[in-house]
């Protein structure tokens, strides 16, 4: 790995800082070649303060450190993407990321989807929706809803007509979502069961 630290005046080069799991973007700093080394030698990311004119770990006051993963330089070689785990807040005031946003899986539209379902789980009273009258209709009425749409898409899975098969995927996969919200549990529970696995 090559960085060229030469490209700026006082040497740095900025670090993005990735949490390993969410793929969000926690923090920014800047490193010279010293802070690098540390990072790879300690295991904690380290930055060049400007503020403080020397090295500074992350988390060496607060205890929230940032443990290195891995290390990836742009194209350009005057850029780093740091894939990190944070061991508590990130920010210094106290937030999970220095944009003040909550440092959650997401799953694009399917964490959108989860939010719209759990609305109309906490309001049954929507008589126009269907997902709320899924809810107020009972465990039962989703368990059975989910059983229909998988086996539709095992049917639709022999045949030979894609649209329909990803059709009935994405029905099947609507209702699993809403009976995981009945249920109380969510995505990042069964994403958790699959990766615990997976390292297993």
């Amino acid at each position: 790995m090559k960085v060229d630290f030469s490209k700026s005046p006082d040497g740095l080069v900025p670090a993005i800082i990735q949490d390993i799991n969410t793929k969000n973007v926690l923090m920014q700093g800047y490193m010279n070649s010293d802070a690098l080394e540390k990072t790879k030698q300690t295991g904690k990311v380290t930055f060049f303060s400007r503020s403080k004119n020397r090295l500074w770990t992350k988390g060496e006051e607060s205890g929230n450190f940032l443990l290195l993963n891995d290390i990836l330089v742009d194209c350009d070689q005057d850029s780093l993407l740091i894939s990190a785990t944070p061991s508590g807040p990130v920010c210094h005031k106290g937030s999970d990321t220095c944009w003040d946003q909550l440092n959650t899986n997401s799953y694009g539209f399917l964490t959108k989807l989860e939010s719209v379902i759990d609305d109309r789980m906490n309001n049954p009273e929507q008589k126009s929706s269907y997902v709320a009258s899924l809810f107020r209709s009972g465990i039962n009425k989703i368990a059975q809803k989910v059983g229909e749409e998988a086996v539709e898409t095992v049917i639709e899975a022999k045949d030979q007509d894609d649209e329909r098969f990803l059709n009935e995927s994405a029905d099947l996969m609507f209702h699993f979502l809403i009976l995981l919200k009945a249920k109380g549990k969510s995505l990042d529970d069964v994403v958790e069961i699959l990766e615990t696995r997976h390292r297993s």
